[in-house]
């Protein structure tokens, strides 16, 4: 067993509260005796239960709010302590402690004994002489904090890989199910779990999933492996009665979690409307207030000695759950988007609170209204950037957490993992601190905030003697990008063997410079949630940039550097002309007297100029709104998998140009961050069109009908079996005029694509174009693939095992020491990198600085950049080159610190980014 006796009885708290008790049972036996005595000759004595004692302890205990006892940071070890654990001590650390509001540093030292932390900052050698077999760790001045907790997690129940025997995510048995919990779902064979802590996540609050209006309890647990090897083991706090366990008296109760969710997803899981949803909370809750003011009449009756005709504790085993809500002992976590949502949730009509509501996309919006809720005001629980896949998502912005803080609000960073893989949910504390929310929010919002909403505060989310041992030693600081964990450490336990580290460079040490947003922050909330995003065309055609500190250009099929300062010695100036570079170098090589007066000047602040970035794997410029039919071009068939329509006539190829849809939000949103072109399969360009058909795409997976039948339809095609348009474009293929772009992730069959292409190319006598693209486990056959001269394109670039044809992934640091692109680079083959999601198109300039960052200075900044621009074109097939530039100001396109204020294009000349 992991655990042991949490508190120790025979406290003040506890002596007291038996004291009480003793009174109380004294006190309903002398009345009773009294009215036995008194009303002896009228034969009518009150018959006192034989369980007396246990109905007066249970109504007594029925209003307690949960918490720790008293002298719950007097423990020695914790009750999660694993007996043989080392005692640990690091030197020279920089501490976060999570502490005045997430502003206290402390230099200096940590120890880690049974589980907990001892002491933080100057340890007293005496106190150290005192332990054997002390562990020490010199963390040279590296940044550690504590564990991150996750405070919107499907770890366990939404389990990777998916597979349908593991998926208990949802029920969907009703909309109103409270006595369900996630716990009898948990999952111990998650292989999420091993990724989401090499992340730096300990904790996670599992949650059901939000097809119900009232999903089920919640669980929240410790991610540490245990020798238990049971779901239960890993929960944080159990309620006393879990499962039966015995409850003592002396204790105050345990915070308990409940799902709820109103909104879109319960409207069409159960085909009805928000209606419907709401009479559904209505009557639940109705219900359980019913029985809470049944229990309430019978305790006033029992606590006053009134025991004829008092009956049995009234109590369902269904709704005891959703009473306890309205006694205040849950913590409820609301699935809720939109005011109106917001809005209906019946807190004051039935007087409970909010622990948070999540997702929640438009409570910026509405602050004042949160604040109306009843007890206390909810936190927030945010996506940083994850917006526009449903319309009730549509207003979401990236400036949400900032003007929420900035109102008051607790904001909480969650990963809804697996919607987002938690092992990255601190990268959505970074993007909110890049867009805003100031960096001790920003760490306290995956750390010590969402710990003190899910009312575990007394022992995790910070760094203070008596807590968890639940601690993250990181490469860089944690708000810089790509910072990954050196080690992670739950209850004391060193959770990563043999953990690899990249060297990372010194400016990423410290919190970085993010840019100024307060224009755009004003403009969300100015537009109702959407401004404008249309760039400007400057008003000259003469533009300079000044102050520039680095610039990379293409040169034919790479990227390379061609002005740095630390070479130039002094920033330089670029200027340009109708959307062409004219010169470029210090001051004294371009002076400005040269020009016009109507020049239009630009300061970089220390910037940079380099190609702009290609989107690739997402439906970005075809879908305004994923989840509306009518706001997007709908689906496409596969021709490996099924007959076309025949509509569509003999042998038809589908154009993505033919459904594009200019100005998505996406797109827009896209190009503000760098983003200028995008390829969209099934086979075409989107944003500006740069020609029709780059290359041919097709997908092979698992579904039906089988591989073996996808293959031997490839094989048709490929010698000749295709007809009309289908068949002149492969034919095209095996020319080797044409590429071929296969969506795979298995290595399995990747093996049999390369045994295909050679099969094929011995027959033609020509050198096929194939790029495999999604890739999760190429970097098996990394060799295989650069000996076949085949691409790849991850996508996404950080991998997940989420289906088992792609679950044998390469994590990258701290679990391995090389991630794939570094893998496949190291092989000679061209890689690329894609996304998933179009809403994500935005973020691809911080993947490629990740996956440069994770090489370990194997690419350099310029093979970063080719990751979204010339090597894409080249797997892609885009004949006509992207030639735009991109400008940024005070940083590159690859950190945290730069911000795009411009587009250099030959085509549409200098567009400034500013609203």
């Amino acid at each position: 067993m992991d655990k042991f006796p949490l508190y120790r009885a025979g406290n003040t708290r506890s002596t007291a509260f038996r004291s009480l008790l003793a009174a109380i049972l004294l006190a309903v036996v002398t009345v009773t005796s009294l009215g036995v005595s008194l009303d002896w000759q009228k034969h009518t004595a009150t018959k006192v239960p034989i369980n007396a004692a246990q109905i007066v302890q249970k109504c007594q205990a029925l209003n307690v709010l949960p918490g720790p006892p008293n002298n719950f940071h007097q423990r020695t070890q914790s009750d999660r302590h694993v007996s043989g654990t080392p005692p640990t001590l690091f030197r020279n650390a920089s501490i976060w402690t999570g502490r005045v509001s997430g502003h206290e540093v402390v230099i200096g030292d940590l120890l880690l004994d049974k589980g907990i932390i001892k002491e933080v900052g100057s340890i007293k050698e005496s106190v150290l002489d005192s332990y054997k077999d002390l562990v020490v760790i010199d963390a040279g001045g590296a940044w550690i904090t504590p564990g991150i907790v996750d405070l919107h997690s499907h770890l366990g129940v939404d389990s990777a890989p998916a597979l349908r025997g593991s998926d208990d995510t949802n029920s969907l048995k009703g909309l109103v199910l409270p006595w369900l919990r996630s716990l009898d779902g948990l999952n111990t064979h998650d292989e999420a779990y091993r990724l989401s802590i090499s992340g730096g996540v300990t904790t996670a609050n599992v949650l059901p999933g939000s097809a119900d209006a009232i999903g089920g309890q919640a669980f929240t647990i410790k991610l540490r492996p245990t020798a238990e090897r049971s779901s239960s083991s890993m929960v944080l706090e159990p309620p006393h009665t879990l499962n039966g366990t015995h409850v003592d008296p002396s204790l105050p109760p345990r915070w308990r979690q409940m799902k709820h969710a109103c909104g879109e997803n319960p409207s069409r899981v159960y085909s009805g409307t928000r209606m419907d949803t709401i009479w559904a909370f209505r009557q639940g809750y109705d219900t359980a207030r019913k029985i809470k003011d049944k229990q309430d009449d019978f305790c006033v009756k029992a606590l006053n000695g009134q025991w004829n005709d008092v009956g049995e504790f009234p109590e369902d085993l269904q709704w005891e759950a959703l009473v306890d809500v309205l006694r205040g002992r849950v913590k409820v976590h609301n699935h809720c988007y939109e005011a109106v949502d917001l809005d209906g949730i019946l807190t004051n009509e039935f007087k409970f609170s909010i622990a948070a509501f999540h997702h929640a996309h438009e409570t910026y919006l509405v602050p004042d209204l949160l604040k109306k809720a009843y007890g206390k005001t909810p936190a927030v629980a945010l996506f940083a950037t994850n917006a526009r896949y449903k319309r009730e998502a549509y207003r979401g912005s990236e400036f949400a957490a900032r003007i929420l803080a900035e109102n008051g609000l607790k904001v909480v960073m969650k990963s809804d993992h697996p919607v987002l893989n938690s092992r990255h949910l601190l990268h959505e504390a970074q993007q909110a601190h890049y867009y805003g929310l100031p960096h001790n929010l920003a760490l306290a919002s995956v750390t010590s905030t969402p710990a003190t909403v899910l009312g575990y505060d007394h022992r995790i989310g910070f760094i203070k003697p008596g807590y968890d041992a639940d601690i993250v030693l990181w490469d860089s600081h944690p708000l810089a990008l790509g910072a990954a964990p050196k080690q992670v450490f739950i209850d004391g336990i060193a959770q990563i063997k043999e953990p690899h580290t990249s060297k990372k460079p010194t400016a990423f040490q410290r919190v970085p410079k993010t840019p100024d947003f307060g224009k755009e922050a004003e403009d969300a909330l100015k537009y109702d949630g959407l401004p404008p995003l249309e760039a400007k065309k400057s008003y000259s055609d003469i533009v300079i940039f000044t102050n520039v500190h680095s610039v990379f250009l293409r040169r034919e099929a790479e990227v390379q550097e061609v002005f740095s300062i630390s070479e130039a010695g002094v920033a330089g100036v670029v200027v340009v002309e109708h959307g062409n570079i004219v010169c470029m170098g210090v001051s004294l090589d371009c002076p400005s007297a040269q020009y016009a007066k109507t020049v239009q000047r630009i300061d970089l602040e220390g910037g940079s100029i380099s190609p702009s970035l290609i989107s690739y794997g997402s439906r970005l410029a075809l879908n305004h709104i994923d989840g509306e039919a009518s706001a997007n071009d709908g689906r496409v068939y596969n021709p490996l998998k099924s007959d076309p329509p025949s509509i569509l006539g003999e042998g038809p190829v589908i154009r993505a140009v033919d459904g594009l849809q200019f100005a998505t939000r996406d797109a827009l949103l896209a190009y503000r961050a760098g983003v200028t072109a995008g390829v969209t399969a099934p086979s075409s360009s989107a944003g500006a069109v740069l020609q029709d058909v780059t290359a041919l795409h097709i997908t092979i997976d698992s579904s039906s009908p089988s591989v073996s039948t996808h293959i031997a339809a490839l094989r048709n095609l490929l010698q000749g079996g295709g007809e009309g348009e289908l068949g002149a474009h492969f034919e095209s293929v095996v020319q080797g005029t044409l590429p071929l772009v296969i969506e795979v992730q298995s290595a399995d069959i990747m093996a049999t694509l390369i045994n295909l292409k050679k099969e094929t190319e011995a027959e033609s006598g020509t050198s096929l174009q194939i790029t495999l693209a999604g890739a999760n486990e190429a970097h098996i056959l990394a060799k295989e693939i650069g000996e076949a001269g085949v691409g790849v394109i991850l996508a996404p670039s950080r991998p997940f095992p989420g289906t088992w044809k792609s679950r044998r992934i390469l994590p990258g640091p701290p679990l391995t020491q090389d991630n794939s692109v570094a893998a496949l680079s190291a092989h000679n083959v061209t890689v690329g990198v894609g996304v998933e999601e179009q809403w994500s198109s935005r973020n691809l300039r911080f993947d490629i600085g990740w996956a440069a960052l994770e090489a370990n200075g194997s690419l350099s900044r310029s093979d970063a950049i080719a990751l979204a621009s010339v090597n894409l074109e080249r797997l892609l097939g885009v004949k006509t080159p992207v030639t735009d530039l991109v400008a940024v100001k005070q940083g590159t396109l690859l950190d945290f610190e730069g911000k795009v204020v411009g587009v250099i294009s030959p085509q549409r000349g200098v567009e400034a980014m500013s609203r």
